[in-house]
């Protein structure tokens, strides 16, 4: 993977390219738009970690993560939880690594923060990124959140 591959905080210079970030058409319902993910980074605060991916320069794609968040407070209020929340990958840098970079950035994070579990969840089917998280060491957990399969990877 290139050595110019890194994360960048979101900020008034780079928020409208992040905002005209696409993946591709078929992915859309996949995925939330970024503007989304911006929006409930602001509403959840702290665990929430948006950043963008650069290769150089160039913009590459968008990654979210949660940063020790109740997983199912109802259920449990003592199961906090880090992982991948969200990652667009534009839809012309696909297939490139950037996704496994992604991945990759987050679990250093949650490790760096104390962490040894990291957990994601995605829209299950024919399009859904199911068989990219599989591929990159996630394991299903038999859990659902909001209709989409949840899996775990040991940091």
């Amino acid at each position: 993977m290139p050595s110019s591959l890194h994360l960048e905080k979101i900020t008034p210079e780079n928020i409208d390219a992040a905002l005209l970030l696409r993946v591709h058409p078929h992915q859309e319902k996949n995925v939330a738009p970024v503007a989304t993910s911006l929006a409930e980074a602001y509403a959840f605060g702290e665990p929430a970690w948006p950043r963008l991916i650069f290769d150089g320069d160039e913009l590459v794609g968008f990654l979210m993560a949660f940063l020790d968040i109740q997983w199912a407070p109802k259920k449990d209020p003592d199961d906090y939880r880090s992982g991948l929340w969200r990652l667009n990958i534009s839809a012309d840098h696909q297939g490139k690594g950037y996704g496994r970079f992604a991945v990759e950035a987050v679990r250093e994070e949650i490790r760096r923060r104390g962490g040894s579990l990291m957990y994601v969840s995605w829209e299950p089917g024919e399009d859904g990124p199911g068989d990219f998280y599989l591929k990159q060491g996630f394991r299903t957990t038999g859990e659902t959140s909001g209709g989409q399969t949840v899996g775990v990877l040991d940091v």
